[in-house]
């Protein structure tokens, strides 16, 4: 019952973010400090990505190339299995999930990666951490570009339009950040690396920030009204469906290409995650407006379900593990 507890236990951040929630529905920001945190939190995403390039190896595409076959099926796994499971969904709408909401898991199903988690587990399971590394980190490099151009694709094709004004401030806050990030890296990297622990709470805070003017907005939009508890719960069961699809497929498309047992597992991980830290940020960028709230509720389900199922997958991985053959063979008698 313990295990059973740990596992199920809330991720404290999740707990942050849904707490930041609730603030912001009782007590959102308006008036002119709405504009100034908006402000505020615009000018904290740019620093943000350019953390983000400042952190990731610049190497990693180079990488790659060596281990081309996995890090393939892992990419296609991200940005085509996901994208296709989102637009199969569109048969939910509106009986299961509203417009809104919806729209928010096309948008889960179009980010990278997240990086931490998915090598944390896979050094868990026993995979191959060293691909898992270099997997996680292109595909946060990729994501940069890739999950505006297929967000924006997959919103046009579901409302019709998308709002090309919108594309000049993805440039100028997400890749320009980014790239900048990359460019300076040789000579910030180290200084990025020696303050990792304060800059991960920056990195949250930002995060935090971002939540709250979302969640504001749709308060002081009147939005909520769309989500009743049903919906809610119907939404967590659609994202804990997505979720069990992906990683059956993954695990399926590893045997397949017969890949060993470690690079499975890094393609398991890695294939099935999606990040919570570069998905914040560019939903409020992408998406900005009242319906905003809503829009990253199905990211913030689907991160907590991914790190139960995960937590459990690795242990499972862990307790399975062929005992290693000794080096030398016992002296014969």
């Amino acid at each position: 019952m313990s295990r059973m507890a740990a596992r199920l236990k809330p991720d404290p951040y999740v707990l942050a973010l849904l707490l930041t929630a609730a603030v912001a529905a009782i007590l959102p920001a308006r008036g002119g400090y709405a504009i100034g945190l908006d402000h505020a939190v615009t000018v904290a995403i740019g620093l943000l990505f350019f953390l983000y390039g400042a952190r990731l190896p610049g190497g990693a595409a180079w990488e790659g190339i060596r281990h081309w076959r996995l890090h393939g099926v892992i990419l296609l796994s991200t940005f085509v299995l996901f994208p296709l499971l989102g637009l199969a969904c569109a048969v939910l709408v509106p009986a299961v999930l509203p417009q809104p909401l919806y729209l928010g898991l096309l948008f889960l199903c179009v980010l990278p990666s997240t990086v931490q988690s998915s090598i944390t587990f896979t050094s868990i399971a026993g995979g191959n951490v060293a691909a898992a590394i270099c997997a996680a980190s292109f595909s946060n490099l990729l994501g940069v570009l890739v999950t505006p151009l297929l967000a924006g694709w997959l919103v046009s094709r579901t409302t019709g339009g998308f709002p090309l004004d919108a594309l000049p401030e993805i440039v100028l806050l997400l890749l320009v950040p980014f790239l900048l990030g990359q460019a300076l890296r040789r000579w910030v990297g180290e200084w990025v690396r020696r303050h990792g622990k304060v800059l991960g709470r920056m990195d949250r805070c930002v995060i935090l920030g971002v939540v709250y003017t979302a969640f504001s907005e749709g308060t002081v939009g009147g939005i909520w009204h769309q989500l009743t508890p049903v919906r809610l719960l119907l939404l967590l069961v659609v994202s804990a469906v997505l979720l069990a699809i992906v990683l059956a497929v993954t695990g399926l498309l590893g045997r397949w290409f017969g890949f060993s047992r470690p690079d499975l597992i890094a393609l398991v991980f890695c294939g099935s995650k999606k990040s919570l830290a570069s998905g914040l940020p560019m939903a409020s960028v992408l998406f900005a407006g009242p319906g905003a709230g809503l829009l990253v509720l199905p990211l913030m389900l689907y991160h907590q379900l991914q790190l139960i199922a995960c937590a459990w997958l690795a242990r499972r991985f862990a307790a399975t593990t062929p005992e290693a053959e000794p080096d030398v063979a016992p002296a014969s008698r």
